[in-house]
Parts: C-alpha cells; sequence; structure tokens
C-alpha cells in the first residue's frame, strides 16, 4: 500500500512511503509522526493517499493511540464492541475477536484491572472490529515496561502478521523499527530513506539518520582512491577502506559513520598490516567500563572511537592509557553524503 500525505497544519508534513507487512516509521520526538497518523486516519485535515477526501467514519483504518484510549468505564469485551454498528450480536462478536487475540477470559474486567500488554490487545481487537485494510500504531512501546516490552510486542507483531492486515507503526524506538518487515525513516518531517531494516540500519544516508539508528561514531573524510568497488578514504591522517558509492571519486568529500558494535579491538603484538579486507590502526584507551554485559570503550589517537565490545572478546587487560590496535571490516564502514 502507498502513502502519500501533505499536511500543513499543526506542521508541514510531506510523507510518501510504502507499507508492506508490519512496516514501522522512525523518526525522532517533534518530527510530525503522530500528526501524520492523525490525517490518514482523517482526523487532521491533509492532502493524500488512499482515503483522501472521506471522512473518519468511512475510512478503513484500525488507529491505536499511544495509551490506547480504552474507555475506562466500559468493561474490556465492551470497549472492543465499541465500533461495531449493530445492536444484536454485539459481545458474541467482540468475545469471537477477543478469542482470536488470546484475551477473552479477560472480557469482564476493565481497563485498569489490565496490564500494558492486555490493555494493547484489547484496543488491537477494538481495531480489528472495523474490519480495517490498514492499521495504525501510535508509539506501541510506549505504554509498556521494559521488563515485557519485547516479548508483548513479539506476540502483537506476530498476530498482525497472521491477521495479514498492514500495518504503519510510527515510533522513536528503533528498536522497534529492527523487528520490521519493512521501515522507513523520517528526518526533517520527510522520508529520508525506506527498505528492509537491515538495508537501513547498514546505509544510513545522512549523518542525521546515522544518529537516529544508533551510529555513534560518525567522522569526516576525503576519498583518495577508488578500485575495484572500494574507496580508500583519508580521515585525519588514517587511511580507511570502505566500499565506494556510486557517486564517490577522489577527491570528494564524505561522511564516514562506523557502529560501535562493529569495531574489535587486538593486542598491538599482533600486528599492524591489516587482514584482507580490514583496517587496522593503533588507539589509545581512554575510558572503559561495562555496559551490560559488554564493555564500553572510548578510545583518541589519530580518530576518535566510540567502542562496544562483547563479553565473548578476550584481548587481554584493557587498561585506561594503553594502546590497543582497533580493527574494523571494509564492509562495515559506510560512506553517505555529508550535504544530506
Amino acid at each position: 500500500m502507498e502513502i502519500d500525505y501533505r499536511l500543513e497544519l499543526p506542521l508541514l508534513i510531506e510523507a510518501r512511503l510504502t507499507v508492506a507487512g508490519f512496516t514501522v516509521l522512525a523518526g525522532a520526538s517533534g518530527e510530525g509522526k503522530t500528526s501524520l497518523l492523525k490525517a490518514i486516519a482523517g482526523l487532521l485535515p491533509a492532502e493524500g493517499r488512499p482515503y483522501g477526501g472521506l471522512p473518519p467514519q468511512r475510512r478503513p483504518i484500525g488507529y491505536l493511540p499511544q495509551g490506547y484510549a480504552l474507555f475506562p468505564h466500559l468493561r474490556a469485551w465492551e470497549n472492543v464492541a465499541f465500533p461495531l454498528t449493530a445492536r444484536r450480536g454485539r459481545r458474541a462478536r467482540a468475545l469471537v475477536l477477543m478469542e482470536r487475540l488470546g484475551i477473552a477470559a479477560l472480557a469482564e474486567r476493565y481497563p485498569d484491572a489490565l496490564s500494558g500488554g492486555q490493555q494493547q490487545r484489547v484496543a488491537l481487537a477494538r481495531a480489528l472490529a472495523r474490519e480495517p485494510e490498514l492499521l495504525l500504531l501510535d508509539e506501541p512501546t510506549s505504554a509498556l515496561d521494559p521488563e515485557t516490552r519485547d516479548a508483548v510486542l513479539g506476540e502483537l507483531i506476530e498476530e498482525i502478521r497472521r491477521i495479514g492486515l498492514p500495518t504503519l507503526a510510527v515510533t522513536h524506538d528503533v528498536h522497534l523499527a529492527a523487528m520490521a518487515e519493512r521501515m522507513a525513516l523520517m528526518v526533517g518531517r520527510r522520508i529520508v530513506q525506506e527498505g528492509t531494516p537491515r538495508a537501513v540500519f547498514a546505509a544510513p544516508v545522512s549523518v542525521r539518520a546515522a544518529r537516529l539508528l544508533g551510529y555513534r561514531n560518525l567522522l569526516a573524510g576525503t576519498v583518495r582512491a577508488v578500485a575495484d568497488g572500494m574507496a580508500t578514504v583519508a580521515v585525519d591522517g588514517v587511511a580507511i577502506m570502505a566500499p565506494a558509492p556510486v557517486w564517490a571519486g577522489p577527491g570528494t568529500r564524505v561522511g564516514v559513520a562506523v557502529r560501535s558494535e562493529d569495531i574489535a579491538l587486538a593486542r598491538p603484538e599482533d600486528g599492524p598490516v591489516p587482514r584482507d579486507g580490514e583496517n587496522a590502526f593503533p588507539v589509545t584507551l581512554a575510558s572503559v567500563h561495562e555496559e551490560g554485559l559488554g564493555l564500553r570503550v572510548l578510545a583518541h589517537g589519530s580518530i576518535a572511537l566510540d567502542i562496544l565490545l562483547p563479553r565473548r572478546a578476550r584481548i587481554g587487560p584493557l587498561d585506561v592509557g594503553g594502546v590497543a590496535l582497533a580493527r574494523i571490516r571494509a564492509g562495515h564502514v559506510h560512506l553517505f553524503d555529508p550535504a544530506e
């Protein structure tokens, strides 16, 4: 399904993207993601397709707002049945939907007696009661506690996939985007990139996109040479190899992005000569501290790096002030246009 909308109020937003399966639109707070969903649902004035010009009640859309907006004075089944127009059989139809989502046993409970995950399923059943063509989710992680978030979201996404309902979820949580079948990035209130999560995470188109995707190593360099699809880039006096974009030639200024977890450390005695397809250069360890099960290392030298080592990494003691060899596979270095 192609989404193409333009809003002028409350924000000027232009958004064009493809929704295929469970699709996530990620963007920082204040980009206008919620406004876009409301426009698609017909709750804000906008021009676009599909459903442009139709009043909200005639749009075949299921909408889960932040916090789910359940009616506190209605039982779970009554919330689910709320969109149903026929008076007869409303409870039976609501229970069928709740059974599909594994929450029929909660039918008589009021929202304040439900967990965040249970409220989310009730809200989803209510949205499905409209028999929508498109499901919209606004920040679906916002009402979930960290302990249960992954499990609840995993179940929600699997249910949506089983139903086969095209779904657009908007979020500032890139962790959710990684669970999607397709994702898009909103930067500057427009869509700057879309594709599979693997493709988007591996190749951000700009420094703002890279920051949104969790990149901490964002450097500037100049292409010195291009050969066999690989570029040699000078970054603060260090030559770094990376896959060459089609637009980059000798003398081109480029942005350089490397994920913290894609950098390994080795002992200096392993030798400064990089292995085939690998960059290697010495760095001085400025700080080392535990982060969960891994180690976060800040290094300086010719290039300052933020490094996240997994707990399986064993290279001997990491002493502040000591020297180590930073190793980065060329394929894990991404070049982008710094003007974007």
